[in-house]
Formats: C-alpha cells, structure tokens, sequence
C-alpha cells in the first residue's frame, strides 16, 4: 500500500505542477493580449489622426491657395478654355 501512496504522491506533484505552469502561461499570455489591445488603441487612434491630417493636406481650398501663392499658378484666361461634348452615339445613348 505503501508504493502506491508513493505513485499516488508522485501523480499529485506533477499534477500540481502542470497546473501551476498552466496557469503561468495564462497570465503571460493575458498579459500580451491587454499590451497588444493597448497597442491597437494607439494604432487605431494614430489612424483617426492621419486620416485627419491627410483630408487637411488634400482640401481642394487648400491647394488652390498654395498653388497661387508658393508657385504663382493662375487660372488660364477664358478664351484658352474649351469644352468638348461628346456626341450621344458615341457615348451609348439613343437619343
């Protein structure tokens, strides 16, 4: 009876100890879970960010502004305008 309280003991010891690695590596992994959640907050924000600055940059006013005053573009004069049409036959419709 003896050897088999030994065997008995010996299953509990390792037992216990995959129990306690076990829990181990949850928290580690918990751990990681909550730093890279943290880490998308911050991408995701940084993102909110770019898109914002990026609809500044490209703002049609905006540009027109910096064309004019930083390279001194101007609107071509009226009469170098010309707008073609494009007949309907060609375009697909039936009149």
């Amino acid at each position: 009876m003896s050897r088999l309280n030994i065997v008995l003991a010996l299953v509990l010891i390792v037992c216990a100890l995959a129990v306690i690695q076990a829990q181990h590596r949850s928290r580690t992994y918990f751990v990681g879970l909550e730093r890279l959640k943290k880490e998308a907050r911050l991408l995701d924000e940084q993102w909110g960010q770019l898109q914002l600055e990026q609809s500044t940059w490209a703002n049609p006013a905006r540009v027109d502004t910096l064309a004019r005053s930083r390279i001194g573009l101007v609107p071509p004069p009226q009469e170098r305008i010309h707008v073609e049409t494009v007949p309907a036959e060609i375009r697909g419709v039936t009149p």
